[in-house]
């Protein structure tokens, strides 16, 4: 018996892809470098399937249909590369090779030059959803060298996530890169929404003194709302856990975030094609502040906790106000990531369609929301479309809500509340819509000490100025350029 796809690499992730893909009538070859797991999930979870163990990367190539597939679902980094070099010696010109992992887009770029010298096809798929996404569908972002689409498209889009219609989240989406550059600005979307909503979770707390419950009930009205999605529900979820003893087990979890790079290169990406994703980059660096735990204790020993003017309002006119500034934010936070995909989109000449990607969002991933739908809508209307906040439902949305996030972010620097994603997203829609910033000064400050010239008010755009400031310089410029 010859198997469809070949998955190497049986961590949670692996697994229940392997588990969805054999659900949806593929027969599965499996490989782990540590072959115990392959017996172990062959007696077990696999047992009496239609998954072929493998115990090498041979064995593993003989048991595959031609064209062979084979997934790789590893740790990013060079062991996708250790993997990619153990099993090209036993394929074939026109094997395809998809890697599943959360790698970084430059290295999947690289990867597709090298094996389509070799003659092989290699596809950058980004899935996100964790554990339950990958056993009962995912989102999937493909991407990479397009040969190798009709050959993966029956399986992928069998095991991914469907919405409401029948529609798979998953398309084909550029060449390249392109398929973990779109999974990257997910994960940065990701950051940003779960910073947002653990900031309107600490207003709750600490400013309106609510409980575990309380703040439960408040999440699962807005999952109800135009805030339905994924991460609002399990929100919900999460704070009405207990733990052994009856109270919120969320009191009991250290405050001290973790993450893996998405984010961070997210950021990176960001300051290297000068897109301003202000509110994702301040979601990565409020993870970064809260690991420094103890350096935060010791500033408390020696500052003090931040002065705070007591709390007078209405209690039920801040929680909703809470959840309109929320959706305002969140508004933001997305047009800031659609904002990065259409920079990305020039600089590499990959034909992103925006609307497609966000109905892969619909379903299956993390920041799978109602949402989502909208921002469909906006695309499809306008594919062309610069920004989402300039599509008419988005700009409505923004001016209906944009008092609310106001007050909020009053109201957290008024109590001594850290909010740096809801107050970042608010200045960044302030500055969008500011006819004249003091970037004017910032120029003539680069001028006075580096001679690096400016652009005058009264000339037109293109033409570069510089002035003798001091009396004792020259009339010798700087080159003009943006890094």
């Amino acid at each position: 018996m010859k198997a469809d796809i070949g998955l190497i690499g049986l961590a949670v992730m692996g697994e229940n892809l392997v588990l969805n893909m054999e659900s949806r009538g593929f027969t599965v070859a499996v490989y782990n470098r540590t072959v115990d797991k392959v017996d172990a999930f062959i007696n077990g979870r696999g047992a009496g399937k239609n998954i072929i163990g493998t115990h090498s990367p041979q064995a593993l190539a003989d048991v595959l249909k031609s064209p062979r597939i084979i997934m790789i679902m590893v740790r990013a980094g060079t062991a996708v590369d250790d993997t990619i070099a153990q099993i090209l010696p036993y394929l074939s010109p026109g094997d395809i090779i998809i890697d599943g992992g959360n790698s970084n887009y430059q290295d999947t770029m690289r990867r597709v030059g090298e094996l389509e010298a070799k003659g092989m096809l290699f596809v950058g798929t980004g899935v996100s959803g964790g554990e339950e996404g990958a056993l009962t569908g995912p989102s999937i972002m493909p991407g990479g060298n397009e040969k190798a689409w009709p050959h993966i498209k029956p399986i992928l889009q069998a095991i991914a996530a469907k919405v409401e219609d029948g529609s798979p989240c998953c398309d084909w989406v550029g060449p390249s890169g392109a398929g973990h550059f779109v999974k990257m600005v997910h994960n940065g979307i990701e950051y940003g929404d779960m910073q947002l909503i653990a900031e309107v979770y600490h207003i709750m707390r600490e400013r309106l003194s609510m409980s575990a419950e309380e703040m439960a009930e408040v999440f699962d009205s807005w999952n109800k709302g135009e805030l339905d999605s994924y991460l609002i529900s399990i929100t919900r979820d999460i704070l009405r856990f207990k733990d052994e003893d009856g109270t919120p087990l969320v009191d009991h979890i250290l405050d001290a975030a973790g993450q893996k790079g998405t984010g961070k290169w997210t950021g990176i990406t960001a300051l290297d094609f000068s897109v301003p994703v202000t509110l994702i980059v301040e979601a990565v660096f409020a993870r970064c502040l809260s690991a420094m735990k103890e350096e935060r204790m010791h500033a408390i020993s020696l500052l003090g906790k931040p002065s705070s003017i007591p709390f007078n309002g209405d209690r039920d006119s801040m929680i909703m106000a809470l959840g309109k500034a929320l959706y305002a934010a969140k508004i933001i936070s997305y047009a800031q990531g659609f904002m990065l995909m259409r920079e990305a989109a020039k600089e590499y000449d990959w034909n992103l369609n925006y609307g497609s990607i966000a109905l892969m969002w619909r379903g299956g991933c993390i920041i799978r929301s109602r949402f989502l739908g909208k921002i469909k809508e906006a695309f499809d209307a306008d594919p062309g479309l610069s920004n989402l906040v300039f599509a008419p439902f988005f700009a409505q949305q923004i001016r209906e809500n944009e008092n609310n996030l106001r007050a909020v972010v009053g109201e957290a620097v008024r109590a001594g509340i850290p909010v740096p994603a809801l107050s970042s997203a608010l200045a960044w829609i302030d500055a969008l819509r500011t006819e004249r910033l003091p970037a004017n000064l910032i120029q003539a400050q680069r001028d006075y000490f580096g001679a690096h010239t400016f652009e005058r008010t009264d000339r037109p755009r293109g033409e570069f100025f510089h002035v003798n400031w001091t009396g004792h310089g020259g009339s010798t410029s700087a080159g003009t350029y943006n890094v």
